[in-house]
């Protein structure tokens, strides 16, 4: 019996690393080798899973792959956008997802002036994007803030959410993943480090965690190293807080080199790539991050990341412990 035993687990140890061999194709129909990838490793301590279709069927197998059952009241923390013409993942792609959790979609208020500076414009947006005709939607900072610890954090020992952050048992950090005039790129750590706090939180996290009211009028190379760190802090304390009770998902479309923030972002000009899934945040960033600059029309994208530094959110994360850089993909289409 022993090792009947010991053979289907080196069985099973056989199959977990054919399954992150091979290759994939992305959604835009470029083919790589997985082995190619520089943080990929079948012994990895994290693993990122990857499908290439980009629609509400795959947005659930994604979910699914992670054999997770997240607990009590759930919200799927996405972002609205700040215009019409924004690359916000729309409600017709997050619907299914969102009624099979039956959660709430959650948000905060920006801290700059705009349309969603404030809970009731904001809630207008996200009944015009409908959101509304889809779940529940909650601005969480809505009442205000609530304080997180930072443990061994960069720059700042507390992180600033929205109150209503504590209503909810789990997460989905349902991210689009896309360039960033300021941080470079944006997916799961920004979502939940900037995304999770509230409009004063914005502020504390832009400042280095100096200040909670941010002149969002300066010149912001000022504090570039200190935001970019002060965002691993920030992801680091929302992570340690939800523990199992918090999962990522990150949607590789309309991969333009600006943020959902712009109302108008510049169009983009590299393929769609497709939709991953993992429980660490900085593995599954970091596995978009090597699948963009993998891709043979991705220069405009990584000239973005590396003007404004954005490799240096991933290099703060790991040094406080956030999670793996070396992941482990499977694809899921195989």
């Amino acid at each position: 019996m022993k090792k009947l035993i010991c053979l289907l687990l080196a069985l099973l140890m056989a199959c977990g690393a054919a399954l992150a061999e091979g290759t994939l194709t992305t959604n835009g129909g470029v083919a790589l080798d997985i082995a190619d990838l520089p943080h990929q490793a079948a012994d990895a301590p994290a693993t990122v899973y990857f499908i290439s279709d980009i629609n509400a069927e795959s947005l659930v197998k994604a979910y699914q792959a992670l054999g997770v059952d997240l607990p009590g009241k759930v919200g799927v923390k996405i972002t609205t956008g700040e215009g019409p013409n924004s690359n916000y993942l729309r409600p017709e792609l997050i619907g299914d997802l969102v009624k099979q959790l039956n959660a709430a979609i959650v948000e905060c208020n920006t801290g700059y002036a705009g349309n969603r500076s404030s809970t009731a414009m904001h809630m207008q947006v996200a009944k015009d994007r409908g959101y509304t005709d889809i779940a529940e939607v909650d601005i969480l900072d809505a009442e205000d803030s609530m304080e997180l610890p930072v443990e061994g954090g960069l720059r700042m020992p507390v992180d600033y959410v929205g109150s209503h952050f504590a209503n909810y048992d789990a997460f989905v950090a349902l991210s689009h993943f896309k360039g960033h005039s300021v941080a470079g790129f944006g997916g799961a750590i920004k979502n939940i480090a900037i995304g999770f706090a509230s409009a004063k939180g914005k502020s504390w996290i832009h400042s280095g965690g100096t200040d909670l009211v941010f002149d969002w009028n300066c010149d912001v190379d000022e504090f570039q190293e200190a935001f970019l760190e002060s965002m691993a802090d920030a992801a680091k304390a929302v992570d340690s807080h939800m523990g199992d009770n918090i999962v990522y998902i990150n949607v590789m479309n309309r991969l333009s080199v600006e943020c959902d923030c712009a109302p108008n972002p510049v169009e983009p000009d590299m393929h769609d790539v497709g939709i991953l899934a993992s429980t660490d945040p900085l593995a599954i960033d970091q596995a978009c991050i090597d699948l963009v600059y993998a891709m043979p029309d991705s220069d405009s994208l990584v000239a973005r990341i590396e003007e404004r530094g954005g490799l240096h959110t991933l290099d703060a994360a790991e040094a406080i412990g956030l999670g793996s850089r070396q992941y482990r993909l499977v694809n899921i289409d195989a």
